[in-house]
């Protein structure tokens, strides 16, 4: 059996457009742009302006510590001078449940909540931000649980809590609900109000904005703060920045149907049922530790992050395994961001582009840089890009078609560049911003340069990609670090724009906390 489900991609899209009501004839009517919105909070729209990024941030307290909550202290530092905050997804471990939120980021993120000073009166569903708070799902945000799992994590709660249990593994009886409780926590859920006066009234109360695609969401810091949509865009300071839904793009490319492509899928198989025994191995070690004690501990957060990391490649090779020539793709969404990267390069007033996303296309982590939902999101992604650059021509004046990827999934924070890959995302900044409060995880053995086999099987294979920082697990032992981080981005005037990005760190060290900046450096 799963330990998590992840719904199809079919279902996430369908189930997010009724929730937001994806062309109701009420929003069609008022010329409503529903995957737009613009940032009403009262600032001066300047060309230099500085903004908060963090990624897989939504476990509750490890043993003893918080490293989630170490990172939003350190993040209260930098909100005024900071326009908004970036996530790049996974706002709730293991399965986004609501039953979660308030321990798992209400709590954490208090000070950036309106009444967060009572955070626990704060409902999932009714949360304010003081400053924009822009997430995008991750793949964690709409797993589920199976019925059985689910039936007996509800039955064993009082008994959990009694011992303190070392199995509790942040997950309730229902999971996300396929997305419900991300869309609820940050969406604009439109389908909670009835069709006629009430939606009405809200889409003219909200939907005020005016844009040169019409009308759109109006973010207001302090009193409304939902997004319109699963993938939206904004605009500040001249650069339009994208948010993706990847977990409706990260469908693998399907195994051929040849000799090899079946030998493939038996080493596939294989493969999961090494997973799925090691699995169980170290669910009967947790038992057996006691969270009480301070070495066991350390033990136990380990163990669970090797747990959630095995669960996260048997996810993978399923998901190989399942994908055919019907796997649904989120077609819609990736015509929509080509449309709108040709618009914002024919727009005089825009002087740089910013995607964030959950899946990285590029990252040299361990258990990420080799995964078929890696080579896909890349795969689908460089077909997006390569059509803008062959519309756009020479506008693009030889600079890359987007000026920095922001992502998360890989628990590390890293910076790539792209060299010559052939195709529109060569020359391209790189930065996976998932190392915020979740376990962390090392880069892999191989290093940090990114290959990649040109032509058929056993074509000639090339450097596509340059790891030029890596910030994650390392050590063993007494020795072992767990540096986990944020970023902030300062932006700077001028075209084309410069990004100065600064890592910040929490460390965990021999059962000690250190915080730290590192060197900032220029895109």
């Amino acid at each position: 059996m799963e330990f998590v489900i992840d719904p199809p991609i079919a279902t996430k899209i369908r189930k997010m457009e009724q929730r937001v009501r994806w062309h109701h004839s009420a929003i069609k009517q008022r010329g409503i742009d529903q995957t737009r919105l613009a940032l009403d909070d009262g600032r001066e729209d300047s060309p230099e302006f500085s903004f908060l990024v963090l990624g897989d941030s939504g476990s509750g307290p490890h043993r003893g510590h918080n490293p989630q909550r170490r990172i939003a202290e350190q993040m209260l530092q930098h909100q005024d001078e900071c326009r908004f905050v970036l996530h790049t997804g996974d706002v709730i471990y293991l399965t986004g449940s609501s039953a979660y939120y308030p321990a798992n980021f209400i709590e954490p993120y208090r000070e950036f909540l309106i009444g967060g000073e009572q955070f626990k009166h704060i409902a999932y569903d009714r949360m304010v931000f003081k400053r924009p708070f822009l997430p995008v799902p991750g793949n964690h945000d709409y797993y589920d649980m199976p019925l059985l799992y689910g039936v007996l994590s509800q039955l064993t709660v009082p008994l959990r809590q009694l011992l303190q249990s070392q199995l509790d593994l942040d997950v309730s009886w229902r999971g996300s609900v396929q997305g419900n409780a991300y869309a609820r926590a940050f969406m604009d859920y439109l389908k909670a109000l009835k069709p006629g006066v009430d939606l009405e009234r809200h889409l003219d109360t909200h939907y005020t904005a005016k844009t040169d695609t019409g009308r759109c969401l109006s973010y207001q810091p302090g009193q409304f703060t939902r997004l319109p949509n699963r993938y939206y865009t904004f605009r500040s300071g001249g650069i339009d920045f994208f948010a993706l839904d990847s977990n409706t793009i990260n469908a693998p490319i399907p195994l051929p149907d040849t000799p090899v492509g079946e030998k493939y899928r038996r080493h596939l198989e294989q493969q999961r049922t090494d997973v799925d025994n090691q699995m169980q191995e170290i669910l009967i070690t947790l038992a057996k530790l006691n969270a009480n004690d301070a070495d066991d501990a350390e033990r136990i957060d380990d163990l669970q992050a090797k747990l959630e990391q095995l669960n996260e490649v048997k996810k993978d090779i399923t998901k190989q395994l399942d994908s055919n020539e019907t796997t649904e793709t989120d077609l819609h969404q990736l015509d929509w961001l080509q449309q709108k990267l040709v618009e914002s390069w024919q727009n005089e007033a825009v002087r740089g582009r910013v995607l964030f996303f959950h899946h990285p296309p590029y990252v040299t982590e361990a258990t990420k840089w080799h995964q078929a939902q890696t080579l896909a999101v890349r795969y689908r992604l460089r077909q997006v890009l390569d059509a803008v650059a062959a519309t756009i021509g020479e506008c693009s004046q030889g600079r890359a078609i987007v000026d920095l990827v922001l992502c998360g999934h890989a628990h590390c924070l890293e910076y790539l560049h792209t060299l010559e890959t052939g195709h529109a995302d060569a020359h391209t900044n790189w930065i996976v911003c998932g190392g915020s409060g979740f376990s962390l995880r090392r880069q892999r053995e191989e290093g940090p340069d990114v290959t990649e086999v040109f032509g058929q099987p056993g074509g000639e294979e090339r450097l596509v990609a340059r790891s030029k920082l890596f910030i994650g697990r390392s050590g063993q032992g007494l020795h072992r670090r767990r540096p986990y981080s944020f970023i902030r981005i300062d932006v700077q005037p001028g075209t084309p724009p410069k990004f100065v990005v600064r890592p910040y760190v929490a460390e965990r060290f021999h059962k000690q906390w250190d915080d730290y900046a590192i060197d900032p450096f220029t895109l």
